[in-house]
């Protein structure tokens, strides 16, 4: 019950606030003449804005009234003025819908203020502004400034709200001018209707299309890379409803635009007088579907955004990828044959609009040629799908989660793959699929985390991969998952090297959290936009010479914004612990070693060696660069890579050039993908 109330009172005060704009909008643009001020259906118009001014302070305290019971758990206190004020009070939420309610206010002094003046064209422009102010602030409640308070992620959502009540609010002065014009037919009044009208619709095209590209802009930010929640989430849903019913509007639009407004104009009356008639008609059709539209978008803006959707079940048995299929053969081919056709039925919604067709031939041929068109491109675009595909990890991407992984990879994989992942087992059998190479072999294109977990969890039909749902519980799973992600990225990380690739960040660096000799503890994340961390994985006494070097030069190393974490490959003793402490000033981990050392130690392959197994080939020193967005720019393997950094100057240098970046990618996320 409560959110129907609250959604009831987002819609009332955000279509009353859209309408109050874009009606003032709309005489501001009509309104050349004083003259104009003086109609029937402009005073008319006037009387409504008190009114409208005052639904939007009903529907804000409506607003705050819901809020405060979702946010408090007590359906007691969406009555409780007292709980209100203490939400206005102590969140930010209740600060942003004060200067709302503070606005609304500001904004109905000004309408009646000039109800009680001589009516000029900038009463309505200052109307206009006071008007768009509530509707501003509103959107800082809105999912882009939730994710970030920006003016880049704010920006946008504003303009596109204040687009729409530039088109939805000039609906009811349309029908206002219909209505009242044209209870009497003559050849004047439709001029003058007429007149209205079409300097209206000459700047309704340039809102459209600006309505467009920041709507684009908004469900962008929204969606991000997770277009398949588009046709299988609520959010994905209630986006297409908006857009259908856009669609339709755009249609109207158009007609009234193209058809209906040039006959009002000609100076043949029962003409003219059927063009009004069917602008009544379909403006009134288009005014509903417009408030309709509004109420999708009031339910849409409080609705989880796509982005964050997880679809527990993906209801189709395929999906499509470009980057699986794009290689395969005649793909491209058809793909391209495809669009080629798509682009030929708009050029038949073109010719059919020159040509004068009649509305079901201008329909049926574009309809069969695009149809035709998604038929020929999109099915060699499709792969096969699971209802898992599109499942989210709930096990982080983290060294715990990996180490634990590749002891559950020994005991239930390694058998089949091989004790790297290289699918090294043996198949008699000439029917059955030889084990799939993990390390080597790219799959994040063709399987995604979520196939992966289906296949673990249920076998692969024509190979000797069982299912582990009975064995191993789904924390289990996702952590192998995370193991076989980490393995693959270890391999790719031979590319590292004890010299960066300037703004090439690609591989995550696997987090953790760690306490220290010291008593410092904390998370690899904390230094993220922050600091550079030189991760140092050391045998002891075998790096000591290595601790002198570093422990000299980490005053400089500190001012290149840069800490140092030293992680041990083994379990040390006090004494030895005790002798490291004498040398170095950074940290040495003493809790969480373990699991660091095992993620990272998955890395350590070198161009010149990619294939480290075996006695005596695990390194006994390496170190890594992590720069401050948390991804792994650099690595020196001491047993490998020569000399390197045993330079200190060489080091440093890769940390300036380091500190000279921006941010190129934003953080990696907590899951693998």
């Amino acid at each position: 019950m409560i959110e129907i109330i609250a959604t009831f009172a987002r819609w009332s005060q955000l279509t009353a606030n859209l309408i109050l704009f874009g009606s003032c909008v709309f005489l501001v643009i009509v309104g050349q003449q004083k003259t104009v001020f003086e109609a029937s259906w402009a005073i008319r118009l006037e009387k409504g804005f008190p009114w409208l001014a005052g639904v939007i302070l009903l529907g804000l305290v409506g607003i705050l009234a819901t809020t405060t019971g979702e946010a408090t758990g007590e359906v007691s206190n969406v009555w409780n003025p007292h709980a209100w004020f203490e939400i206005v009070q102590q969140t930010q939420i209740g600060y942003i819908w004060a200067a709302r309610a503070l606005l609304a206010v500001l904004l109905l002094s000004v309408t009646l203020v000039i109800g009680r003046m001589d009516r000029q064209r900038w009463h309505y422009g200052l109307c206009a502004a006071a008007a768009a102010l509530p509707l501003i602030a509103g959107t800082l409640m809105s999912h882009s400034s939730a994710d970030e308070m920006s003016f880049s992620a704010v920006a946008p959502y504003a303009l596109h709200i204040l687009l729409a009540g530039v088109w939805f609010g000039a609906l009811p002065a349309f029908l206002f001018i219909l209505l009242s014009d044209h209870r009497k037919s003559d050849k004047t009044s439709n001029l003058t209707t007429a007149a209205y009208l079409t300097k209206f619709s000459a700047i309704a095209l340039p809102v459209m299309v600006l309505l467009a590209v920041t709507g684009l802009i908004v469900t962008d930010r929204l969606v991000e890379t997770y277009y398949h929640t588009l046709v299988a989430s609520p959010y994905g849903w209630l986006l297409n409803a908006k857009l259908s019913i856009l669609a339709i509007i755009l249609v109207i639009a158009y007609r009234a635009r193209y058809q209906w407004l040039p006959i009002l104009s000609k100076e043949d009356t029962q003409q003219s007088d059927g063009s009004a008639a069917h602008l009544k008609k379909w403006v009134s059709v288009e005014f509903i579907l417009a408030l309709l539209l509004v109420l999708l978008a009031t339910i849409l803006a409080n609705t989880l955004p796509a982005k964050h959707t997880m679809i527990d079940n993906w209801p189709y048995p395929f999906r499509f990828s470009l980057n699986a299929t794009w290689d395969e053969p005649n793909v491209q081919e058809m793909v391209w044959s495809g669009i080629a056709l798509f682009f030929v039925a708009l050029g038949m919604v073109w010719l059919g609009i020159r040509s004068n067709w009649n509305s079901t031939k201008k329909i049926l041929i574009p309809g069969l040629l695009g149809i035709g068109s998604m038929a020929i491109a999109l099915p060699p675009l499709a792969i096969e799908a699971y209802p898992e595909t599109y499942l989210k990890p709930t096990v982080p991407f983290d060294v715990i989660s990996i180490s634990n992984g590749s002891q559950l990879f020994a005991a239930h994989c390694a058998s089949c793959h091989g004790p790297q992942g290289k699918g090294a087992g043996v198949i008699t059998d000439p029917e059955i699929k030889d084990p799939t190479d993990l390390l080597t072999e790219p799959h994040t294109a063709k399987y995604t985390v979520g196939n992966i977990f289906h296949q673990l969890s249920h076998g692969i039909p024509g190979t000797t991969m069982p299912g582990f749902s009975t064995t191993l519980s789904e924390e289990n799973r996702w952590d192998l998952i995370n193991y076989l992600h980490a393995l693959s990225r270890g391999f790719d990380a031979r590319l590292l090297g004890s010299m960066i690739v300037p703004e090439n960040p690609a591989i995550a660096s696997p987090v953790f959290n760690y306490s220290a000799h010291d008593g410092s503890s904390g998370n690899l994340k904390d230094f993220r936009l922050q600091k550079n961390v030189l991760m140092v994985l050391f045998s002891w006494p075998q790096s000591k010479e290595r601790f002198f070097q570093l422990a000299a030069a980490y005053d400089r190393i500190q001012a290149l914004n840069t800490e140092i974490l030293a992680i041990p490959i083994r379990a040390l003793s006090e004494q030895e612990l005790e002798q490291i402490a004498e040398i170095v000033p950074f940290p040495i981990i003493t809790e969480g070693w373990p699991e660091i050392k095992d993620s990272y130690w998955l890395y350590r392959r070198v161009r010149t060696v990619p294939d480290l197994s075996g006695k005596g080939m695990f390194p006994g020193h390496m170190e890594f660069i992590t720069d401050r967005f948390g991804y792994l720019r650099a690595r020196w393997v001491a047993q490998f890579e020569g000399y390197g950094w045993q330079n200190v100057g060489a080091m440093t240098l890769q940390l300036t050039q380091l500190n000279q970046e921006n941010e190129i990618m934003p953080p990696p996320g907590e899951h693998a993908h």
